[in-house]
């Protein structure tokens, strides 16, 4: 049986932990994106597939090559950023099933199957970014999750020639409190739940 997490742990990940657009100058180490990665790298998905590819942005010369991506509303935040992970998904995933789910034939569940591939690559791929903000907040960073991109000229500028194509974006670092806005409302259970 699994023992539930204390307060202070469920402050952090979930009533504290807030979409943050506005960040300190305030580095995050190397060293802290491969701690996230061994954590997020433990997140369920069907069959093993983990169809997601992540690409960090660190340096200037990347973010300005991630800017004219960007709708206008996200290139503030973006810029202030000191990490912007670029969330993919990658449509070859079934090809590294032998590997990952050695017990079944799984492959051939895919193969010729586009449709099925997508799918399964955009589920599996959403539910390990949410797994990597997660991770991040449990390590102490703050998380500024993204839509509003063209995806296109993602794929085409950092997975050129790739099967792996953008599913979403996520802002890193340590965010200024001092700045949020009050939390916005959320549905009561009984609004959005049953229980059959």
């Amino acid at each position: 049986m699994t023992t539930p997490i204390g307060k202070s742990a469920l402050d952090q990940l979930f009533y504290n932990a807030r979409t943050h657009s506005h960040w300190q100058k305030r580095p995050v180490p190397e060293a802290l994106l491969h701690q996230l990665f061994e954590l997020l790298k433990q997140c369920p998905t069907s069959a093993n597939c983990s169809p997601a590819r992540f690409i960090f942005i660190t340096s200037s010369e990347a973010k300005a090559r991630l800017l004219p991506c960007l709708a206008e509303g996200n290139l503030e935040k973006t810029q202030e950023a000191p990490i912007t992970v670029i969330v993919g998904m990658d449509l070859a995933f079934h090809q590294h099933l032998p590997r990952l789910f050695p017990h079944a034939d799984a492959q051939s569940w895919f193969n010729g199957h586009d449709e099925l591939i997508r799918s399964t690559a955009f589920r599996n791929s959403s539910l390990q970014g949410a797994y990597l903000i997660m991770a991040a907040r449990s390590l102490g960073l703050d998380c500024g999750p993204m839509s509003g991109f063209d995806a296109a000229l993602i794929d085409a500028e950092f997975f050129p020639q790739s099967s792996v194509r953008t599913n979403f974006l996520i802002n890193l670092g340590y965010g200024e409190a001092s700045r949020l806005y009050g939390r916005s409302p959320r549905f009561e259970f009984n609004e959005v739940c049953q229980i059959l």
